[in-house]
């Protein structure tokens, strides 16, 4: 199992339908949105634009979630990257979301470096971020 806890056995196809509509709805909400805009915000403020996986800080180096938590001033030495309803709270996001993010960081596009995990990141985030007009309504 990898940090995000996603498996590739999944037995149950409503829980797997249920899982991927909490993680839309957490993407799309207020808070989500909010949380992907700072994220993006933080990553183009890396001085390297590099993010590594497995870990929150390792090195100097940061996942995408620990690139807001440098920004925030947050002890991730302190956070076990792996238990994730601990990262979602401290970082004040949803499970679903957290999970969604790690799996996107580590997993989703195999073995990379650094540098394109950032690039990958970073388009992900973009994707995943709503328009909103000048009423602030989402389009």
């Amino acid at each position: 199992m990898s940090r995000s806890g996603y498996i590739d056995d999944m037995d149950d196809q409503w829980a797997h339908i249920r899982w991927r509509d909490a993680v839309k709805a957490a993407i799309r909400g207020k808070r989500g949105q909010a949380f992907l805009r700072e994220m993006l915000a933080a990553m183009d403020a890396l001085p390297e634009k590099k993010l590594v996986s497995s870990e929150l800080e390792t090195e100097g180096q940061v996942c995408a979630i620990g690139s807001v938590g440098r920004v925030r001033g947050i002890d991730m030495q302190k956070l076990d990257p792996e238990d994730i309803e601990t990262v979602a709270a401290t970082f004040g996001i949803s499970e679903a979301l957290a999970r969604e993010i790690v799996f996107e960081n580590d997993e989703a596009w195999g073995v990379r470096t650094d540098e394109e995990r950032f690039v990958r990141m970073r388009q992900w985030i973009k994707r995943q971020i709503r328009d909103v007009d000048t009423t602030g309504a989402a389009q």
